[in-house]
C-alpha cells in the first residue's frame, strides 16, 4: 500500500468517530452521577469523555423504574418488544420470500400490472394509511393488542418481495426443473431449495425488520393503551416523561443503551451475511 492510498483511511476513521462518538457519550453518561450527567448535558460541566468513577449500579435502578418501581416494568416490556419484533420479522422473511418467488418464478395473468401496483405501494407514505388501518383493526376489536403490530408481517413487505423477486430471478432454471422432475411441489422448492438459497437476503431482511421494528414508536403508541401492553419504545418515552429532567439524565442514558443493545448485537452477528447479501446484488435485476 503506497503513501497516496493511506490517506483515503483518513476520512473514514473521521467519519467513524464522528458516527461512534454519540454512542460513546451515551454510555458515558450513563455511568456518571446525577449531578455531572446533568452538568454536562448543558454543557456547564465540560465534555464527559469517561467517568471517573463509573456508576454501575446507575443501570439496575434505572430499569427498576421503566414503567413502574419494580423489575417487572422493565421486562414486561422487553417481553411485549421481543415477541413483536420475533414474530414479525419471521412473517416477514416468510411472506415476503413467498410472493417473491411467485413473482420470480410463477407464471399467471396479470403478473406485470400486479408487480407494479405492489411497487407503487412503497411511495405510500405511511401517514396515509395510519387512519384506515386504525380504524379497522378498532372495528376487528385489535385495539390495545398485539395484533396490530404483527398480523400485517403475514402479508409481506414490498422492499423485501422486490429483493427476493430480483435475487431468485437470477437462479438457472435448471435447479428448478431438476427439483420437478425429482417430485417436489411448488411449496418444497420455496421451502426446501430457495430459502437456503436466499440467505443473504434472508440476513437483510431480518436485520432491517429487526431494527425498525424494535424501534418503532409510532405504532404502539396508537395501538397500545395498557402498561402491560407497552413495548419498549414506549416505556422508555414513558420513563423521559417522568424522569426527564436533568436529574435522571444518566438514568435516561442507561436505559437507552439497554434499549439498543440487541440492534447492535444482531448487527454484529448477522454481518457476514448482510455484507455478503449487499456485495452480491440482491436488489440487482
Amino acid at each position: 500500500m503506497n503513501r497516496a492510498s493511506r490517506w483515503v483511511y483518513v476520512p473514514l476513521v473521521l467519519g467513524a468517530v464522528a458516527m461512534l462518538f454519540p454512542l460513546w457519550w451515551m454510555v458515558a453518561l450513563s455511568l456518571e452521577t446525577a449531578e455531572r450527567a446533568g452538568a454536562a448535558t448543558v454543557g456547564a460541566g465540560g465534555m464527559v469523555l469517561w467517568p471517573d468513577d463509573a456508576q454501575w449500579s446507575n443501570y439496575p435502578e434505572a430499569l427498576a423504574q421503566v414503567g413502574s418501581e419494580r423489575w417487572t416494568g422493565f421486562l414486561d416490556a422487553m417481553a411485549n418488544s421481543i415477541v413483536v419484533t420475533v414474530v414479525t420479522v419471521v412473517a416477514t422473511i416468510l411472506s415476503s420470500s413467498l410472493v417473491g418467488f411467485g413473482f420470480a418464478r410463477m407464471r399467471f395473468r396479470g403478473r406485470g400490472p400486479l408487480f407494479t401496483l405492489m411497487l407503487a405501494t412503497m411511495m405510500l407514505p405511511p401517514q396515509v394509511t395510519m387512519i384506515p388501518l386504525f380504524l379497522l383493526f378498532r372495528g376487528l376489536g385489535w385495539v390495545d393488542s398485539l395484533l396490530p403490530l404483527i398480523v400485517p408481517a403475514f402479508f409481506g413487505n414490498a422492499f423485501f418481495i422486490f429483493m427476493f423477486r430480483q435475487f431468485i430471478a437470477q437462479i438457472p432454471e435448471a435447479l428448478f426443473e431438476a427439483a420437478r422432475i425429482d417430485g417436489c411441489s411448488v411449496l418444497g422448492l420455496w421451502w426446501r431449495i430457495l430459502l437456503p438459497m436466499c440467505m443473504p437476503v434472508v440476513a437483510i431482511t431480518a436485520v432491517f425488520t429487526f431494527i425498525f421494528v424494535w424501534n418503532d414508536f409510532m405504532s404502539p403508541l396508537i395501538y397500545l393503551h395498557s402498561d402491560d401492553q407497552a413495548t419498549l419504545a414506549v416505556a422508555l418515552n414513558a420513563f423521559r416523561n417522568q424522569y426527564g429532567g436533568l436529574e435522571a439524565v444518566h438514568y435516561l442514558m442507561a436505559v437507552s443503551v439497554v434499549t439498543m443493545l440487541p440492534c447492535i448485537l444482531l448487527f454484529f452477528v448477522a454481518q457476514k451475511q448482510l455484507v455478503d447479501g449487499l456485495g452480491k446484488g440482491a436488489v440487482k435485476g
